[in-house]
């Protein structure tokens, strides 16, 4: 099906636009945002990483990145993608998330995404087309937040520890502290304020989702789970599935 053809005077009437894309492995998009227009970011095949100064997420296959109107964001490209952007028109009357986060996308959303595509853009003045917006609407506001995020400290002594432990060979907990200023207990008292989680449960975050990413880049499961510290492929799919809620396998595939 063609995408129909709209013009200036269209725009007041449009509810959703929608932006497909082919990407290869390694681009990255700076920093950006639309003040206008929320964005969300489905990927269809692939890996993409969505970065902001709160945090991290990753957006495989069945899980989208959001970022509402105005929302600073950059973009990673980790494995050769294919995804589309849809712009939606902010309105009160929907109860939509007002931070960047991950959200999980249903079969249903996935195919009305698929045929938002097809069609280009979704005005209100049509009636099919304006159902589909309100049920893209209703979907996204029922996707709850995955285990995936990694967030990121806010303050500067927390930031600097972060840079800490995510080093190739991290320092102690105690070393991080002194390093940064702080006493241990006091450390991991504002990192766990900052952030939701531990040091400790942070930095084995962070190690899971790099190796998630190698696994989207084709290497085997067991060079992933020797980068990310685990003694056995085994050992490291249990602790993928306590993380992610799935086996690696599972995690890539389509719904």
């Amino acid at each position: 099906m063609l995408r129909k053809r709209r013009s200036a005077a269209d725009e007041p009437f449009l509810l959703i636009r929608s932006s497909p894309s082919d990407s290869p492995t390694g681009r990255r998009i700076t920093g950006h945002r639309r003040e206008d227009w929320h964005n969300l970011i489905y990927v269809f095949a692939g890996l993409l990483t969505a970065d902001t100064e709160r945090g991290s997420w990753l957006a495989p296959p069945t899980w989208a990145f959001w970022a509402p109107a105005g929302a600073v964001h950059a973009l990673r490209i980790v494995s050769a993608s294919r995804y589309c952007t849809l712009y939606v028109r902010p309105d009160p009357a929907h109860d939509l998330p007002t931070q960047c986060c991950a959200l999980a996308v249903s079969p249903m959303l996935r195919e009305l995404i698929a045929r938002t595509i097809e069609v280009g853009m979704l005005d209100q003045r049509d009636a099919v087309e304006a159902a589909m917006a309100t049920l893209i609407l209703s979907e996204l506001s029922r996707a709850g937040p995955p285990p995936f995020t990694l967030p990121q400290p806010v303050s500067d002594q927390t930031r600097r520890a972060a840079q800490l432990l995510a080093s190739d060979a991290p320092p102690t907990l105690a070393a991080v502290a002194r390093v940064v200023g702080l006493g241990a207990r006091t450390l991991e008292r504002r990192f766990h304020a900052e952030t939701g989680l531990t040091p400790g449960r942070w930095r084995q975050q962070r190690k899971m989702m790099i190796s998630l990413e190698r696994i989207a880049s084709g290497e085997p499961v067991k060079a992933a789970a020797a980068a990310a510290g685990f003694a056995s492929a085994s050992a490291y799919v249990a602790a993928f599935r306590k993380v992610f809620g799935a086996t690696p396998a599972r995690y890539f595939a389509a719904p």
